[in-house]
């Protein structure tokens, strides 16, 4: 092991044991160092700095009390889902002084609760050619550049993903081929993989369980076409830490009960906010409030006008988890129509398979549970796909997320609805943002602080940066690091007798550490073998 890495994990193995370690992020920059600290490359230095750690809770939540109103921040954000949490790293490294509070704890919401892909949409490129909506081809367009940079700025937690297309017609081979080829086009530089047709017998080969014969048509093949897939919870958290580093002030179990308004003014100033944990609250002054609380953005708002009309029209998306041998490791399905027009995917997740979604009205609820009706349709959806006999009884788990739909009054149900994002500032000093989806969350944040900007007329050091900018974990990171971890690690193992043995690091920890930690796995590797004989 190399002198240098031996002196990173000794600070590790120190901070484990109750030592100093060297705080890496001030949560506050002062006016002078705002000139140089939110270069890019020194945010870089800060994000991937070995000794670097988020400061502690109580820090955190000492720097928001610290802003009072002779001293406020200059952006107050409302929401750690990944757009409040994509919101304070791209203010932060835009030199401006940020702070965020989560009600529950980051990616608890709607942001945990998705299918785990990031795409373009398929579907929406396909009713831009049919309906000439130039509306939904820019939101593709806009998508699949923001898909190619998600992936590139947290690479060990996102990957391309195959999609199979089944065809059980000759018409539906030409008709998937050309949509998908006109999907890879619209990509252009951004594409992931050429999609490709493979015959009946090839995608058997790829996808053991495809059913040969559905509703009495035979399989004629398939068209794989690329996506990107992500650990979205994984990397919620990875954007909060990453705002952290960056010096954001980023506090969860912290709940905004009420806003604080300027009366001469009438404009936002602050709110005030509960430590759900201990029940202690206190007031945090802010040039600019940014409402970024996903299905309950309409909650926030009304504590600045309780007449506001609604913004949010939320709609249900459900999936379930299903046994691994449901589908092949690396390739997922998509069913391109289901009964009443949607689309259902099953994709391979963590070792077991995962399906959805719905697409259906909902009431807005923290903890919204998935109907029985719900999870029979995804079950019936990919039925006539497969030749496993789906059961009931296979299901292992479901869930259900809110999605915050921007409201057209207009629409009738929620999947014409366009998942385009929207900024408003209906009250002098509350900007809103809602709307969009995972794949565009840092231009919805880009967007979001724009408009802060504006609003509070803020002064940044520079101009967003998030554009180039890998998470934390992800800088220098490379698929074969996990053979590091294989190689220099042990994975201590308690035998029978209850002795504490050094064992072998197999494959499949080391990739699992590598793939969720990134470059820090190196550092959970040493705590764990470091508490584990400690103890």
């Amino acid at each position: 092991m190399s002198t240098a890495r031996i002196r990173r994990l000794g600070s590790v193995i120190a901070a484990a044991a109750g030592g100093t370690a060297i705080i890496l992020s001030t949560p506050f920059l002062s006016g002078n160092d705002r000139g140089t600290s939110t270069s890019l490359d020194v945010i870089r230095r800060q994000i991937n700095d070995a000794n670097g750690v988020v400061p502690s809770r109580a820090v955190q939540e000492s720097s928001l009390i610290g802003a009072h109103s002779s001293n406020p921040l200059d952006i107050l954000v409302i929401g750690g889902g990944a757009t409040g949490s994509g919101v304070a790293l791209d203010a932060a490294t835009r030199g401006l002084r940020v702070g965020l509070v989560e009600r529950e704890d980051f990616s608890s919401g709607t942001s945990s609760r998705s299918t785990k892909l990031i795409h373009g949409g398929v579907r929406y490129l396909e009713k831009a050619v049919f309906n000439l909506d130039y509306g939904q081809l820019k939101l593709v367009f806009h998508a699949l550049e923001e898909r190619k940079q998600v992936i590139e700025n947290a690479p060990h937690l996102c990957n391309a993903l195959p999609c199979m297309t089944p065809c059980f017609d000759w018409f539906e081979v030409v008709y998937y081929w050309m949509g998908l080829k006109l999907y890879d086009v619209v990509a252009g530089p951004r594409l992931l993989h050429l999609s490709r047709y493979y015959s009946m017998q090839e995608s058997i080969e790829l996808f053991p369980t495809l059913a040969r014969k559905g509703k009495d048509r035979s399989l004629r093949g398939t068209v794989v076409y690329y996506d990107g897939q992500m650990n979205d919870s994984r990397l919620n958290v990875g954007l909060a830490c990453t705002a952290a580093l960056a010096g954001a002030v980023v506090l969860n179990h912290a709940e905004v009960v009420s806003l604080i308004k300027d009366e001469a003014s009438k404009r936002i100033i602050g709110a005030r906010i509960r430590n759900n944990l201990s029940g202690k609250e206190f007031d945090t002054y802010a040039k600019v409030i940014v409402n970024a609380a996903g299905p309950f953005c309409d909650s926030v708002r009304k504590m600045a006008d309780k007449n506001v009309q609604p913004m949010i029209c939320p709609s249900s998306g459900v999936h379930i988890i299903l046994p691994d041998y449901y589908s092949p490791e690396g390739m997922g399905l998509i069913v391109p129509k289901t009964k009443d027009g949607r689309v259902v995917f099953m994709l391979p997740w963590l070792g077991r398979t995962v399906a959805g979604t719905t697409d259906s009205n909902a009431g807005i609820t923290f903890l919204p549970e998935p109907h029985e009706d719900e999870i029979q349709f995804i079950l019936d959806a990919i039925s006539d796909y497969l030749n496993v006999k789906v059961r009931r009884t296979d299901v292992l788990s479901a869930w259900s997320g809110i999605r915050p739909l921007a409201m057209d009054p207009s629409a009738k149900n929620t999947e014409s609805i366009s998942r385009d994002h929207v900024v408003y500032e209906d009250y002098p000093g509350l900007v809103t943002i809602t709307g969009g989806k995972w794949t565009t969350y840092r231009s919805m944040a880009e967007d979001a602080v724009n408009a802060a900007i504006k609003s509070g007329k803020l002064s940044p050091s520079s101009g967003c940066l998030t554009h180039n900018l890998r998470l934390i974990g992800g800088g220098g990171w490379e698929r074969s690091h996990f053979t590091v971890l294989a190689q220099q690690y042990v994975r201590m193992k308690r035998t029978s007798g209850g002795k504490v043995v050094p064992g072998v690091m197999d494959t499949a920890a080391a990739k699992h550490l590598s793939h969720a930690y990134g470059t820090l796995a190196e550092k959970v590797a040493t705590i764990a073998q470091y508490c584990f004989v400690g103890s």
